[in-house]
């Protein structure tokens, strides 16, 4: 359970530079991981985007400083990284549901957000079905788009890139590429260096690449593979649970390279989910 450790020392480093610049591949340096697995990682686990996190812990803290000194909201503001005052009114409005004046006022009525904690947890109430696999490398053909280091950003980016794909009357030609495992739509995120991060809707395939499509070589891994119900509530916790159930009392370390969430096409009888973590 090194890696718990390590993403604990990658908190207590963002808390202590809180007041000043956080640098989020220096928090990822800590953690032993790339910053973009990093933010992935950390959205999953604690069901809030690193970015969001930050805001939260600083306008905790600044509705603290608030209630209990004479400090300037203009020097407030620059202290917790805001370049004007009306953006921190803002972000602090958009936490708190008032204005740092009124935060003033007693009575007032504000939110708290505590340090983060990881842990792994254990629990035997709901099992996670899963098998491993040693597969060869192989080749997907389909669409794909550039996304951001930025993770919240990604969670506007890449199911708009779906709807693209679901108007433009895509999805019966990949499916019609679909003839190697995993069978199925697959939607892979590829971050080949800390600057060159993708997203494919594609199929493995040894078809032709049709025109306007693109291709791409997934490499040989071990894969932990789960399944789980075709809502995205459920791959976020399937997501969460990798993490923090199975991963740390697996005996596997996370091998950080791609995921593939698998889609079922309408010609295959089983409607789950599939999601192919790389392990080692």
């Amino acid at each position: 359970m090194e890696w718990i450790d390590r993403l604990n020392q990658s908190i207590i480093y963002i808390e202590n530079n809180i007041e000043g610049e956080i640098d989020y591949n220096e928090a990822a340096k800590i953690a032993c991981c790339s910053t973009f697995h990093f933010q992935r990682m950390f959205s999953y686990i604690a069901g809030v985007t690193l970015s969001e996190y930050i805001r939260r812990r600083r306008m905790t803290k600044a509705a603290f400083e608030l209630s209990n000194s004479d400090i300037k909201i203009m020097d407030l503001s620059l202290k917790y990284g805001y370049d004007s005052p009306t953006a921190f009114n803002r972000a602090f409005h958009a936490i708190h549901s008032i204005s740092p004046s009124a935060a003033r006022k007693k009575g007032s009525t504000l939110k708290s957000y505590p340090k983060l904690v990881f842990t792994a947890t254990v629990k035997g109430a709901s099992e996670m079905q899963y098998r491993i696999e040693d597969k060869k490398g192989f080749r997907i053909v389909g669409i794909k788009k550039e996304i951001e280091t930025d993770i919240e950003k990604n969670f506007v980016i890449v199911p708009e890139f779906w709807k693209e794909f679901m108007r433009a009357d895509l999805f019966s030609h990949i499916c019609n590429l679909s003839n190697q495992s995993p069978y199925g739509i697959l939607g892979i995120t590829v971050y080949q260096d800390q600057n060159n991060y993708h997203y494919y809707i594609a199929a493995a395939t040894d078809e032709q690449k049709p025109d306007g499509m693109t291709e791409h070589r997934i490499p040989a891994s071990t894969w932990a593979i789960f399944e789980c119900d075709p809502s995205p509530e459920a791959i976020q916790d399937l997501y969460r649970r990798f993490y923090t159930e199975w991963l740390p009392f697996s005996g596997y370390e996370y091998a950080e390279t791609q995921d593939i969430e698998v889609y079922p096409t309408p010609d295959q009888s089983n409607k789950k989910v599939e999601v192919w973590f790389s392990v080692r």
